[in-house]
């Protein structure tokens, strides 16, 4: 009985990457391969992460064996109307000569690190000769990498954006951020693995999240030795109109007293979000809510985002009170808050601070959610313009430079020879020749070696990077 085709090595790749062994020159011993986030990206930097998920998840250890080329060779011979295509030779020998272990070297920059574009940050090549197919086979795989740091990359935009507009209207920003903005993105991912390897992006920058996948991959892929992530009891619009709209105020009431400490998150915009927060959060309810030991955070999730919630704000502030930061700011009372999910992205998220701002009210009444904006709508491999290309070949024991210069499109140049990442006294990274590397540390670490994992990084380590490198690159 074969394996899943999802868990068969062979099958995860593009259909074309099985006819490719036979295109190489003849002599062809070797192939070197390195992946950038190219120039014209989104943001300046990449936050890099998601690779030790990757390797651990699909190519440490025995990853073929005979079933597998069997299931690939009868599903290549239908797909492309012939045997003559597939390359059992080249599979068997690494079943036969490697035990199914991947004869393949990968080296990589630490995770969680923000490396600006257009640097390398990962090269791949083959370490048996018969092999050198194969680097360039796993392209396809080792290029998912793209999806978690793109979503680090853009939620770390994100927080770049809540720290500005936090440090201008008188927050502490170092205590405010880790929670300001969580992640909702779960159901509007493609699929449970991709939520988990987004899910797993965002949280190199924030501890807010409702996609459990996310944490789940932290603790497996990662080892992460304590929570990398919380959330609070929170309601959705299931919840509070099954009561009916008779009912809301119970329904209310229901939510203080099912959780009388701490945070809890109220959907409050089922009928009138505005004589919610008026009448009922502000007179009816108001001094339960005084009486927690606690929070309330009440969330719109319908209208204009910037309208409702300055509508809001002003209301909850004439209800409960505020008091003025150190900038002269208006900082709501401490037992409430608002939370925002709804059509939130970057640059929503950006203008409605600024509008907040321009009316006096200070950055930490908010938190917010992303949703899809966080992990799917927004995320795609040209954010960053991602590309995996081959770059240095041996054939026949000449080492040779491999390079495309198109001229219909420069921007798509790639470099060539063998690569190293290098920092400079400043801070600086630069991608220099591997020749030219002398004394300086080559920040590209072995990370995979012919099937066993050289470097197990935890996710304290990768989240610590992403902080300490806040102040270099980002």
């Amino acid at each position: 009985m074969h394996k899943s085709s999802h868990r068969n090595l062979i099958l995860a790749t593009d259909s074309y990457k099985l006819s490719h062994h036979v295109q190489y020159p003849r002599g062809t011993e070797s192939v070197y391969s390195y992946f950038e986030a190219r120039a014209g990206a989104r943001f300046d930097s990449t936050v890099f992460v998601g690779l030790q998920h990757l390797i651990k998840e699909y190519l440490a250890g025995v990853v073929v064996d005979q079933d597998d080329i069997e299931e690939a060779a009868e599903l290549a011979a239908m797909h492309f109307g012939t045997p003559e295509v597939f390359n059992r030779a080249g599979w068997e020998h690494i079943v036969r000569q490697h035990g199914g272990r991947l004869p393949i070297r990968i080296r990589a920059v630490a995770e969680g690190t923000p490396v600006p574009v257009s640097n390398v940050l990962m090269t791949v090549e083959n370490t048996d000769q018969a092999c050198f197919w194969l680097t360039n086979f796993l392209e396809t795989l080792l290029t998912h990498v793209w999806y978690p740091s793109t979503v680090a990359t853009l939620s770390h935009g994100v927080k770049q954006v809540l720290r500005r507009h936090v440090e201008a209207t008188g927050g502490d920003a170092d205590a405010l951020l880790p929670f300001m903005l969580h992640d909702f993105g779960c159901r509007g991912a493609a699929g449970m693995e991709a939520a988990g390897l987004g899910g797993l992006g965002h949280l190199v920058n924030f501890q807010g999240t409702d996609t459990l996948p996310a944490i789940a991959l932290a603790r497996s892929s990662y080892g992460a030795k304590s929570m990398p992530a919380f959330s609070v009891p929170a309601s959705e619009h299931s919840t509070m109109t099954s009561w009916g709209e008779a009912g809301e105020v119970e329904a209310y009431r229901n939510m203080l007293e099912s959780y009388p400490t701490g945070i809890v998150s109220v959907v409050s915009d089922s009928w009138d979000l505005l004589n919610a927060i008026s009448e009922i959060w502000g007179k009816e309810l108001k001094g339960e809510v005084l009486a927690r030991e606690g929070r309330l955070v009440i969330r719109p999730d319908s209208g204009d985002p910037i309208e409702t919630n300055l509508a809001a704000v002003r209301l909850i502030a004439e209800r409960f009170g505020f008091e003025l930061t150190a900038t002269g700011h208006k900082r709501l009372h401490d037992s409430v808050r608002i939370l925002q999910g709804d059509g939130m992205r970057l640059d929503s998220i950006d203008a409605l601070l600024e509008a907040a701002s321009a009316e006096g009210w200070a950055a930490e009444n908010w938190v917010f959610g992303m949703g899809g904006g966080l992990l799917q709508a927004d995320v795609h491999r040209d954010v960053q313009r991602f590309a995996f290309k081959a770059s240095s070949a041996v054939v026949n024991g000449q080492g040779r430079d491999v390079f495309k210069r198109p001229a219909t499109d420069p921007a798509k140049n790639s470099k060539r020879g063998r690569l190293a990442l290098v920092e400079s006294a400043d801070g600086t990274f630069e991608t220099i020749p591997e020749a030219d590397l002398g004394e300086r540390k080559n920040l590209l670490e072995p990370v995979f070696e012919n099937g066993e994992i050289l470097r197990d990084q935890t996710w304290e380590d990768v989240v610590e990077r992403a902080i300490r490198c806040r102040a270099r690159v980002c």
